[in-house]
């Protein structure tokens, strides 16, 4: 089992930065490919960013390729969101997951945070 814990969310003006955090604690978190996936208002959760367990590994999807990146701290078993040039369509609740392989999609996920808001505002 892993747990995830997402932090750093709130709100910010068109242009703004953001760092999102997920702080993993159970089983090896490096063991694990971690992601990113949001969940605006009334839309379906969608990738924002993977991580494989390595770190060697990313892949974005192409509305934040550019101003998003992914990272990892193994040693804090954290995996951060650096979020910048923000958009109104960036707003909605970021979910970090943690499974076996890298995936875009959510079904492959085994572990989910609870999630942290972000809302971007004009």
């Amino acid at each position: 089992q892993v747990q995830l814990v997402e932090s750093g969310g709130g709100q910010v003006q068109v242009g703004g930065s953001l760092r999102l955090s997920c702080l993993a604690s159970g089983r090896t978190f490096s063991d694990y490919a971690a992601a990113w996936f949001r969940q605006p208002p009334g839309k379906e959760r969608e990738h924002v960013a993977v991580i494989s367990g390595s770190g060697g590994a990313t892949v974005y999807a192409e509305s934040v390729k550019g101003r998003f990146t992914i990272s990892r701290d193994t040693a804090k078993n954290t995996v951060y969101l650096q979020m910048s040039s923000l958009k109104p369509e960036d707003t909605g609740t970021y979910y970090c997951a943690a499974g076996e392989n890298i995936a875009t999609f959510p079904e492959p996920y085994d572990f989910w945070g609870q999630g942290t808001q972000v809302t971007v505002s004009s």
